[in-house]
């Protein structure tokens, strides 16, 4: 069995395999909305993925405008490959592709804070937001 995990930079997985992966790690993502799925990674320009073999077991999608700022608007590693660096990595291979002139921001699960904590990711606290469900 292929225990090496590997990472690419701009390809993009059959939508079953993001859904499957998104399920299993719990994202909460329009997942039967096939459509919104799409278009949510065809309107995503900088995409990292991690495989083991031909196993899709993490994926960090962004929009990077490549000047100033860089939006990850998805992590996600399967539960049978958490606690072994891959979601920081994704979140390191990010910020390297987005550049150097580039800040990377992103919302986070409140069940999520404590891992990015963890990890030693700093908590901004001068983020505003309108969600979808509630336009203002």
């Amino acid at each position: 069995m292929n225990t090496e995990i590997n990472y690419q930079v701009g390809f993009i997985p059959a939508l079953e395999h993001i859904t499957a992966l998104y399920a299993a790690a719990g994202l909460k993502r329009p997942i039967d909305d096939k459509h919104r799925m799409k278009k949510m990674f065809a309107n995503s320009n900088l995409l990292i993925t991690a495989w083991q073999g031909k196993h899709l077991i993490g994926i960090a999608r962004s929009m990077n405008d490549g000047g100033f700022c860089c939006y990850l608007a998805d992590l996600a590693v399967h539960p049978n490959y958490q606690k072994r660096g891959i979601g920081r990595h994704l979140i390191h291979l990010t910020k390297a592709t987005a550049g150097d002139d580039c800040s990377l921001i992103w919302l986070s699960a409140p069940g999520a804070i404590s891992y990015y904590h963890k990890i030693g990711i700093q908590q901004l606290k001068n983020a505003f937001g309108i969600d979808r469900l509630n336009p203002i």
